[in-house]
């Protein structure tokens, strides 16, 4: 199934944390928190200003995002879940190279 979000909405799939600390405890699925960051997946066409235009988005398809931990609709597509938000939800972008 295709997905595309309207206007200027992304979807978004979380990027699972590591299930261990750096001192190799393994932490149980029961105590863990949901990752805040994620890649974007898809993209809608972007929010209209006041005279109508389109105005683009910033962020695009393949970006690695930090977004709030209750932001977005959760959402499962042929048995993967994703997260659905306003681009206005996400807080960056994360950059690659750093």
């Amino acid at each position: 199934m295709k997905f595309r979000p309207l206007h200027d909405r992304v979807m978004i799939k979380r990027i699972e944390l590591e299930e261990k600390t750096p001192g190799g405890i393994i932490i149980p699925d029961t105590a863990k928190e949901k990752p805040m960051e994620g890649e974007v997946v898809a993209v809608g066409s972007g929010a209209r200003n006041e005279q109508g235009a389109v105005v683009a988005l910033d962020v695009k398809k393949g970006d690695r995002v930090l977004f709030g931990k209750w932001s977005g609709t959760e959402i499962k597509i042929d048995g993967q879940d994703y997260l659905v938000m306003k681009e206005a939800d996400i807080m960056g972008i994360i950059d690659k190279a750093a």
